[in-house]
């Protein structure tokens, strides 16, 4: 029987629809992920106490553990089902899932901001440079699990979902190729516009924005005519919201391929502490799916 890793090798064109990656940014994702995992734990064995080739032998290859962890975060299958496919016990998926989420964290720039700081750390010529651009800005919730704490429930309790979640937000080009920041975890009642002011520290305070209707009266903002109470729009005012809405639709395709990874999407399963660690994994590996974030040779 084939692993799953050898079905995807066979069967290149269904790479995408299984791991929402190429074939080809499989394989380099792959690479690099080695080499990271090499790197450190080479920095590690000074520090290693056991004798070398002590403990128990490792049951999958290192690509093997890789594939299993995109494997999840695309798929979100639970871990007893994930260890049936790769031959392994639930603990084993569980514990390898954990042990490669820090290191696509490392390995994956989870926005242009967070590349440009861990390249070159000159982030105000970045925050100039992104001035010459009207930036598209919005936000999506997730269920997550019911808090134990009674408090904890009231704060994230979402009136609009009518279930607990988190709310994340997303500032991307015009043209949705690139996610310039994200912010992740926040309160799924908090207010678009509070959002907002939180990313807008971030940037430069010249920097323009373009939202929907939950953005009105954010500074720098751009945002479609909101229908008076009892009064009906202009024509003027419906074609320029449509103008707006022609312009924003682009964010809205860049956060559906985040949610195409199906633990971005579904209930929020594992702790909540895990939860933007995820997250910005996930946004890394969309950079990576759009051609923003290419490895360096």
């Amino acid at each position: 029987m084939m692993t799953p890793l050898e079905h995807i090798r066979q069967n290149p064109k269904k790479c995408k629809q299984l791991t929402g990656l190429s074939s080809v940014q499989l394989e380099k994702l792959i690479r690099q992920a080695s080499e990271m995992d090499k790197k450190k734990k080479k920095e590690s064995q000074e520090k290693v106490v056991n004798k070398k080739g002590a403990g128990r032998p490792k049951t999958l290859k290192t690509e093997e553990e890789i594939c299993l962890t995109i494997l999840y975060l695309r798929q979100m299958p639970i871990f007893e089902v994930l260890g049936m496919m790769f031959r392994v016990s639930k603990t084993t998926a569980n514990d390898t899932f954990h042990y490669w989420l820090p290191i696509f964290e490392d390995l994956l720039p989870s926005s242009l901001l967070e590349e440009w700081k861990r390249t070159t750390g000159e982030e105000e010529l970045m925050k100039e440079f992104l001035t010459s651009y009207q930036l598209l800005v919005d936000s999506f919730e997730q269920a997550r699990q019911r808090p134990e704490d009674n408090e904890e429930q009231k704060k994230y309790f979402s009136g609009k979902k009518k279930q607990h979640t988190f709310k994340n937000q997303v500032i991307g080009f015009p043209k949705g190729e690139e996610i310039v920041d994200i912010l992740v975890g926040e309160r799924g009642p908090e207010a678009d516009i509070n959002l907002l002011k939180k990313q807008q520290k971030k940037l430069s305070k010249n920097q323009k924005y373009e939202g929907d209707k939950g953005y009105q009266g954010a500074e720098r903002t751009k945002t479609p005519h909101k229908k008076p109470k009892k009064k009906e729009l202009s024509e003027e005012q419906k074609e320029k919201n449509k103008e707006i809405a022609k312009e924003r639709i682009y964010i809205e395709h860049l956060i559906r391929i985040i949610k195409i990874f199906r633990i971005a999407s579904e209930r929020f399963r594992l702790k909540s502490n895990r939860y933007k660690q995820v997250i910005l994994v996930i946004c890394g590996l969309v950079r990576l799916r759009i051609g923003a974030f290419k490895f360096s040779v």
